[in-house]
């Protein structure tokens, strides 16, 4: 398939910094480890994009974006779900025991009955052009909320001002689940039943890059320089709320 394959950079997973007098920020931040969950396995790889291709490998190459941009960011990084081998959502926290901030790391897609259908490279594949943009999820249920939720603006305000757009689609309950806005501006909405976040004992969240659904879209999250853009904005939210 022409656009199967997708450019995953080798991660370095934890950045071994001195600390020295006067710089207290860069201290903190060395001091701090962010556990990175790969959304879906290769056993359930999540959404199919509009030509083919599974969420799980638009999530590992995102993570592992990610995971480099955290790492020049002064933050350690515990990389969880890599071998696509995590089938139980709740021993994905229970892995990240320990670290002080945790991210899922996901592609979205929108309901199967509003797919339609066109021909890529001879074969019929599903996609709708009418959804776009990211989105941000924290759960009620997590012992950390407020600072989920802070986690979750911090990236939201950061994504926006890289130029990134937020979907308000899941609030609607007509196309989405009518999820309610906890932060409408920068896209974060209330997912209280959500596994990853709800089972962290660390503030938690689940991030939604984008619609692979939508065929424009799609191509912009296999553009290294977009993929570049989203982890920047990422470690940066995340260094400015565990600072």
């Amino acid at each position: 398939m022409l656009f199967r394959a997708l450019w995953i950079p080798a991660p370095r997973l934890i950045l071994s910094g001195a600390c020295f007098a006067g710089v207290t920020l860069a201290c903190a931040a060395a001091s701090k480890e962010v556990a990175l969950d790969v959304g879906h396995s290769t056993a359930t790889q999540g959404a199919i994009s509009a030509r083919g291709v599974p969420e799980f490998e638009y999530n590992l190459a995102l993570a592992r974006e990610v995971a480099a941009a955290l790492e020049r960011a002064g933050l350690r990084v515990r990389l969880i779900g890599a071998a696509g081998d995590i089938e139980d959502l709740a021993s994905r926290p229970r892995a990240a025991l320990g670290s002080d901030f945790f991210i899922s790391i996901h592609h979205d897609s929108i309901k199967e009955r509003l797919l339609e259908r066109w021909q890529h490279e001879g074969e019929s594949r599903r996609y709708n052009d009418r959804v776009a943009g990211f989105s941000l999820f924290v759960s009620r249920e997590n012992p950390r909320l407020a600072q989920s939720l802070a986690c979750a603006r911090a990236i939201g305000r950061m994504l926006r001002e890289k130029g990134f757009t937020p979907s308000r689609y899941h609030a609607d309950p007509v196309l989405g689940e009518s999820r309610e806005f906890a932060d409408e501006p920068n896209g974060v909405h209330y997912f209280d039943r959500l596994a990853v976040a709800r089972h962290a004992g660390m503030p938690a969240l689940l991030f939604e890059a984008g619609v692979i659904v939508n065929r424009d879209e799609e191509l912009r999250m296999r553009d290294p320089a977009v993929r570049q853009a989203i982890a920047d904005a990422l470690a940066q939210g995340i260094r400015q709320c565990l600072n």
